[in-house]
């Protein structure tokens, strides 16, 4: 069975690939936020049989882990993935997801403020390569400088704020996963999300609210919510409970790869070489990193 696990990491990775597959297409006709608001109602309502078995774990609880979850909820699962809606549908998906990789480095310098972990040599050594990545991945034409698009800062700002967001909780996850269990918090993640994505989709307005009411786009929503969501959730941290964090890392490669070739050969959405690039250099650091990290960690726990 311990053999297993890096492969279901790469299942949930590949998975997950597969989300601007139907992302995309419902942003042409629906509000990030209906979306968004659409995806935790079907994901709290299959969840709900697990928060009813993990209620004596749940009123354990005292006020620091409900403020920890309050913050994933509404940080993690409401901003976050409305700004990673918000990049999919107006700026190149591809982009989007490639600077979802960023996202370790946000963990480990939060974790220094609110776990107390110091980061290694390879954080500060790695973060200029990164950040080249990074530019490369967002600026379709290197030879423009710093000069960017006037068009692309939102939906970059919107990708990298989300990566920020999510960054963010996994540091505060880490902290209540040792109270909860995994599944359970999962579910109390989307449980206090949508009272909070309901306020939003009624004052985004009436025009905004629209809702699916064909089958092709009921279904997408259905699929997207459940498979690159939960399905893809579920598989990963499965596989994260028999493998090691450093395999796990290279495991994830997964995500971007077919992200990337999904977007290319079925949305015909491309990217630049320089973009190619950029990824590459991108992709190759953070794994670094989360590789050079969670051994580091090993080695001191």
């Amino acid at each position: 069975m311990r053999s297993a696990g890096i492969f279901l990491v790469i299942l949930g990775a590949l998975l997950w690939g597969t989300d601007s597959l139907f992302r995309r297409p419902l942003t042409q006709s629906f509000s990030p936020m209906t979306i968004v608001f659409l995806e935790h109602v079907i994901l709290v309502l299959v969840m709900i049989p697990l928060l009813a078995r993990a209620r004596d774990e749940i009123s354990r609880l005292n006020r620091k882990d409900w403020t920890s979850l309050i913050f994933i909820a509404v940080g993690g699962s409401v901003i976050a993935t409305i700004l990673f809606t918000f990049a999919i549908k107006y700026g190149n998906p591809s982009v989007t997801v490639l600077l979802q990789k960023t996202q370790p480095f946000f963990t480990i310098f939060l974790a220094r403020w609110f776990l107390g972990e110091r980061p290694g040599k390879w954080f500060w050594l790695l973060l200029g390569p990164t950040l080249a990545g990074a530019y490369f991945v967002a600026i379709p034409d290197w030879r423009a400088g710093l000069s960017i698009d006037p068009r692309q800062p939102s939906y970059l700002l919107a990708a990298l704020g989300a990566s920020l967001l999510w960054g963010a909780s996994t540091v505060f996850g880490r902290y209540i996963v040792a109270r909860v269990p995994v599944l359970a918090l999962t579910g109390l993640r989307f449980a206090l999300a949508l009272p909070v994505l309901a306020v939003i989709f009624v004052l985004q307005g009436h025009d905004s609210m629209r809702l699916p009411s064909s089958l092709d786009s009921i279904a997408s929503v259905v699929i997207m919510a459940l498979i690159p969501g939960l399905v893809a959730m579920v598989c990963y941290y499965r596989g994260l409970q028999t493998t090691i964090a450093s395999m796990a890392s290279i495991g994830e490669l997964a995500f971007p790869v077919t992200a990337v070739a999904t977007n290319w050969f079925v949305l015909g959405i491309r990217l630049a070489p320089s973009q190619f690039a950029g990824g590459a250099v991108l992709i190759t650091t953070v794994t670094a990193l989360s590789y050079l990290h969670s051994r580091n960690s090993a080695g001191h726990s």
